[in-house]
């Protein structure tokens, strides 16, 4: 059975998203800030009134922080109950990927670095990191915040 996923770009690294989990993919918008929260959470913004968090995806993978300007976009997807932005630099494609095609994570001693993931998906010599959304959002007091 193939699984469908919808690409986009962080730096040089292309990573996936299950379609199904996708709900809208917006033009950057500044985030309103707010206190307390963890460092990767650039704050929220209004989704036809609806107070959307927005992660920075970049950081929460531990590489870097993402500076947005106007080519940056916001994916929406459902994590759980809760709809939530996340920061890329560019969506790419959708794309079918066959259950051969998908790999494990290599076991490279650091459990941190594997544990956002889902695997790797190889379609046409490019290599995508498939995002297991649900542990993207560790803390309860997330949804609260927001």
């Amino acid at each position: 059975m193939s699984r469908q996923l919808i690409t986009f770009e962080l730096g040089d690294q292309a990573l996936g998203v299950d379609i199904m989990a996708i709900r809208e993919i917006r033009a950057w918008s500044p985030a309103t800030p707010l206190p307390n929260v963890p460092s990767y959470v650039r704050g929220v913004v209004n989704l036809r009134g609806v107070v959307l968090p927005v992660l920075d995806l970049r950081a929460r993978l531990g590489w870097g922080t993402t500076e947005p300007t106007a080519r940056h976009v916001i994916v929406v997807v459902r994590i759980g109950e809760q709809l939530q932005g996340i920061i890329v630099d560019a969506v790419n494609d959708i794309v079918s990927v066959p259950a051969e095609q998908m790999q494990p994570l290599p076991d490279t001693g650091d459990a941190e670095s594997a544990r956002f993931l889902d695997g790797v998906a190889t379609i046409d010599d490019r290599m995508i990191l498939v995002l297991a959304l649900d542990r993207l959002i560790d803390q309860p007091n997330l949804a609260e915040a927001a």
